[in-house]
């Protein structure tokens, strides 16, 4: 991970916020698995950064309608 040092604070604290979540690495990708009621969310990208950022929209609630 020498290319996204500066994701691994940030990984850490995902990983404190979503302790449900599972990441891991493989060759050449990055994976989470989130749990839902019906089995699990997998989601694969190439970089650690892609993947955070993809986990950050799917597990950041949007603002309720009317609020900024």
């Amino acid at each position: 991970m020498p290319d996204e040092a500066d994701q691994v604070p940030r990984l850490h604290q995902y990983r404190r916020d979503h302790d449900g979540v599972v990441i891991d690495a493989g060759s050449g990708w990055w994976q989470a698995r989130i749990p839902e009621p019906s089995g699990e969310r997998i989601i694969t990208r190439y970089t650690l950064r892609e993947l955070l950022d993809k986990l950050d929209q799917l597990t950041t609630p949007s603002p309720e309608p009317g609020r900024s």
